[in-house]
């Protein structure tokens, strides 16, 4: 596939101008898309989302709040005993910006109930699972209480490291962010007026003490960012690598990707038929 290269003029892996958005009519066309996935296709008015304080959850929240009315939002607070104060503040300024509705519910006694008495020995990994997952119980239920629909916050630079737990994060049926990487977020967020500090704080799933999401890579959003949008496009290792991008960044991108195709699929149907839901006619794809 040929690259999105200027003619005569060298090319510089160190660019952010393909990754470049327009987040005004991003936005605009975000929240278009939000009406018509719950409005027109689905008569839901109402909608409920985790708000963790980070910069995700909070766009979504912003851009909910422009889609629907902000009495047709409901952000809930879903903290872990380990969980940072300042999430919980951040999260708090977010509705407070809004004029939404909030609910803090503490899943602590949820997540212990299996782990205290069982799996003491849990890893913060599996720890850190079992709390989406409880998470998006409590979302779902609440979502079923209100009448309303859960809107996703998983942007495409987790989506396409898997960096989130499946069959929780990607749970929603909705998702507005899922096509943009992660530096597009923060110039969205920029856009939205998301409150300065938490656009600037470094992302964090918040489950030990100084975790970042980019500690965790071993590499910045910036440059992965860079090496996936060319990668997605149908570009190989070698020919990243030619372009000038750091081999071992290249390599730690592409194991990334190629180790969790698995969880940007549905679950793989044995077919006995010419039938088979979503397997028969196109199967999904691996991005």
């Amino acid at each position: 596939m040929a690259l999105p290269i200027s003619r005569g003029l060298p090319f510089d892996p160190s660019s952010d101008e393909p990754l470049r958005i327009d987040p005004g009519l991003v936005s605009d066309w975000l929240v278009r898309f939000l009406r018509d996935e719950c409005l027109r296709s689905r008569k839901i008015e109402k909608v409920v989302l985790g708000l963790s304080g980070g910069v995700d959850s909070a766009v979504v929240a912003y851009l909910c709040a422009r889609a629907f009315g902000p009495d047709q939002v409901v952000a809930f607070r879903l903290p872990y005993k380990t969980s940072s104060p300042e999430s919980l503040e951040h999260a708090e300024w977010v509705v407070r910006d809004l004029g939404i509705e909030q609910r803090t519910i503490d899943i602590s006694a949820m997540v212990d109930g299996y782990r205290d008495p069982y799996e003491l020995d849990m890893s913060p990994g599996r720890l850190g699972n079992v709390c989406a997952r409880c998470r998006m119980i409590v979302l779902f239920d609440q979502s079923a209480k209100l009448g309303a629909l859960p809107i996703g916050t998983g942007n495409k630079s987790e989506r396409l490291f898997g960096y989130f737990t499946w069959h929780a994060d990607d749970s929603p049926p909705i998702n507005p962010l899922g096509d943009l990487f992660k530096t597009q977020v923060w110039a969205l967020a920029r856009h939205l007026r998301v409150p300065e500090a938490i656009v600037e704080k470094p992302a964090t799933a918040d489950l030990i003490h100084g975790q970042t999401d980019e500690g965790d890579f071993g590499i910045t959003y910036a440059k992965a960012d860079r090496i996936l949008h060319y990668l997605v496009l149908g570009n190989s290792r070698d020919k990243l690598v030619e372009l000038g991008f750091a081999p071992a960044e290249v390599d730690l991108v592409v194991k990334r990707v190629e180790s969790t195709h698995w969880k940007r699929r549905l679950p793989t149907v044995a077919m006995l038929s010419t039938s088979a839901i979503g397997e028969y006619y196109l199967r999904p794809v691996d991005y």
